[in-house]
């Protein structure tokens, strides 16, 4: 989401016309959840996803039209349009798109939007459908606020926007390469934590944040939450175990640890010193991800990032 909301602001930023389409509500198998985000450019250009290729096309040609007259729009697909079939929704999904011409008072409040998801803050958004305005709501209910879907109620949408779930790694490892990758790739900002400046200036992780500090102490000064994912690759109990003991003290969604069943099972028997209850440990997953029979060290980050997601969406490993 901040990277369309980043190349909304550049564009417009730019002087082009710009219009924004926010899927709103899906039924059925739509290819993509509420709250996925398009930015259509006079030109046509576009960057996101409302449907997964289905129904851009039309999106875009209503989004060039809306960016003479400006205001809001509201769109309609499913099987039983014959311009959805047309385009290829076919898979029997349906979704509303509302679709936002972008002036200088929106881009303003997006501007702050992205900044807030840039320094890892959530916000939610009051859009009016009917006028085409988006605000930041001073007052919802639970409901609401707590949501991590859109809303609608009336002619009014309530959009959460979520930063995006971290992901720390211990240890500047070659699996770690691969998992940054895979990480980054599927929305995740990543950070790679290892002492070693061996290990840290010898690699290259693209976009994850290196800190070259020891775990325990890291992860004591950011405090993993319920949408932090930690994940062990070092082999070495002195980085190791110090990051998990600190992990299974926090909120995180996800804990893995590298390792053979029978290197996780000693592992095991050192945390229980730390006065760690069974339930407490169990939320280790070790050996570390889906059991794939993963051999290389891309098979085995493919893995892990495959049960991080698996646990994310669902709350249980497979």
């Amino acid at each position: 989401m901040d990277h369309e909301l980043q190349t909304l602001i550049s564009w417009h930023l730019a002087g082009q016309k710009v219009a924004l389409a926010i899927v709103a509500e899906t039924w059925g198998s739509a290819p993509r959840p509420a709250g996925s985000l398009m930015v259509i450019r006079k030109d046509q250009a576009f960057e996101g996803s409302v449907s997964g290729g289905c129904v851009e096309g039309a999106v875009i040609a209503e989004a060039t039209e809306l960016m003479h007259f400006g205001g809001a729009k509201r769109l309609n697909f499913s099987v039983a349009d014959s311009e959805a079939w047309g385009a290829g929704l076919a898979c029997g999904g349906q979704i509303r798109i509302l679709l936002l011409a972008v002036d200088h008072a929106l881009s303003e409040i997006l501007g702050d939007t992205l900044k807030k998801l840039q320094a890892g803050k959530d916000t939610l958004l009051e859009i009016d459908m009917k006028r085409g305005t988006i605000s930041i709501p001073r007052y919802v209910g639970e409901e609401i606020s707590g949501s991590d879907i859109p809303i609608i109620e009336g002619d009014t949408l309530f959009l959460p926007v979520k930063s995006k779930p971290k992901l720390v790694v211990v240890g500047a490892v070659h699996i770690a390469q691969h998992l940054v990758q895979f990480a980054n790739e599927s929305g995740f900002a990543v950070t790679v934590v290892d002492p070693r400046g061996a290990f840290t200036d010898s690699r290259v992780f693209g976009k994850a944040e290196i800190v070259r500090d020891w775990p325990d102490d890291y992860l004591n000064s950011h405090e993993p939450d319920s949408r932090t994912a930690v994940v062990t690759l070092t082999h070495d109990p002195k980085l190791d175990d110090a990051a998990l003991k600190v992990a299974l003290r926090s909120d995180a969604f996800y804990i893995g640890a590298l390792g053979s069943r029978k290197t996780h099972g000693a592992r095991i028997e050192r945390l229980k010193q730390y006065s760690f209850d069974t339930a407490t440990l169990t939320r280790i997953q070790g050996p570390v991800g889906l059991k794939i029979g993963a051999v290389t060290p891309a098979e085995i980050a493919l893995s892990i990032m495959a049960e991080i997601i698996c646990i994310m969406r669902t709350g249980n490993g497979l």
